[in-house]
């Protein structure tokens, strides 16, 4: 297979490129130049929000595109009418942010959707994200696959989640653990997203799927547990009532990373149905694997994870931390 990655260094893109490098692929990737791609790649410069950025796409042909974009869908909508011809067909990693939330419990694929436009420019994320499906199906048709993937985590991450969690333990002493502890918590490792994707992708694989866990799967507890077993420290959960936190002013997803109170808002992101992505072979390994496999990398840049400029900063302040667990 011949691939190309639009995007590549960092995340979801090198997982994807990293995995397609591990099958024997020739992957072409194409970058602004701000992060070194995966040794064993072709590199392509160009800035897609640049009037000439995709001029050295101009020519070439590949089997399948790979596209991360979160921006302006008016990028992807230029992407893939110039390569609607010399592409056999368009990935783009999309999410379940694009469904009208909240719906509850059992979220798949037919779910009301969000407004969006192929020809947007700067739009909030779920509308941008739903403008880049759009653009990918106007070109492609049935030859685009929409990888809705939801909550991402694992090796890489740089939006912050996980790697809070695991900094954040290996701090030790009294943590301040949301629950109910037995609260599912549904996400998709990056490195099951990558297999999945190139998997769908030699398939011939086309429209939308939903790509997390399966529901029930796994759990706030679990995870927590997880991440102060992996860090070795003398971290303490003290599990403590939604209310409690909520009161407190703090921001579940934001504050409390993955977490969210019971609730529709909380069925609607972590009891989704991923029935059609299982039936067209999804595999999810252990949440051990996913912690532990984070917590090697994170080291290994010295406990500091890299943050996305575009992505708020998340974590709780520790004061607050502080004054809710003595309260």
């Amino acid at each position: 297979m011949n691939l190309l990655m639009l995007g590549g260094t960092e995340f979801v893109g090198r997982a994807v490129t990293e995995e397609a490098l591990a099958r024997g692929w020739a992957v072409t990737v194409f970058h602004r130049g701000n992060h070194e791609p995966p040794p064993g790649v072709s590199v392509l410069h160009g800035d897609r929000a640049a009037a000439d950025g995709l001029a050295a796409l101009a020519t070439g042909h590949w089997d399948a595109v790979v596209d991360t974009w979160s921006a302006a869908p008016s990028a992807v909508r230029d992407a893939a009418r110039l390569l609607a011809g010399r592409a056999g067909r368009y990935i783009y990693v999309s999410s379940r942010s694009v469904y009208a939330y909240p719906t509850g419990a059992g979220l798949d694929e037919n779910a009301p959707l969000v407004d969006g436009s192929p020809d947007a420019g700067e739009v909030e994320y779920a509308r941008a994200k739903r403008g880049g499906e759009l653009a990918a199906v106007a070109s492609f048709g049935d030859r685009a696959l929409l990888v809705r993937a939801g909550l991402i985590l694992g090796p890489g991450e740089n939006i912050g989640r996980l790697p809070w969690w695991l900094g954040r333990m290996a701090r030790g002493g009294p943590v301040l653990a949301p629950g109910p502890r037995e609260l599912d918590v549904q996400y998709i490792d990056v490195r099951d997203l990558a297999r999945w994707t190139l998997d769908a992708a030699e398939r011939g694989l086309g429209g939308p799927y939903n790509l997390v866990c399966p529901p029930g799967r796994t759990t706030m507890g679990e995870l927590l547990d997880a991440c102060a077993r992996v860090t070795g420290s003398d971290a303490e959960l003290r599990w403590t009532e939604p209310e409690v936190v909520l009161a407190a002013g703090i921001e579940p997803w934001t504050d409390l990373p993955v977490w969210l109170p019971p609730g529709e808002q909380h069925e609607t992101m972590h009891r989704g149905d991923v029935t059609k992505a299982l039936a067209a072979g999804l595999r999810c390994r252990p949440v051990e694997e996913t912690v532990a496999d984070t917590w090697t990398w994170l080291q290994g840049l010295g406990g500091v994870a890299p943050q996305r400029p575009d992505r708020p900063r998340v974590g709780l302040d520790p004061e607050t931390e502080a004054k809710v667990l003595s309260g």
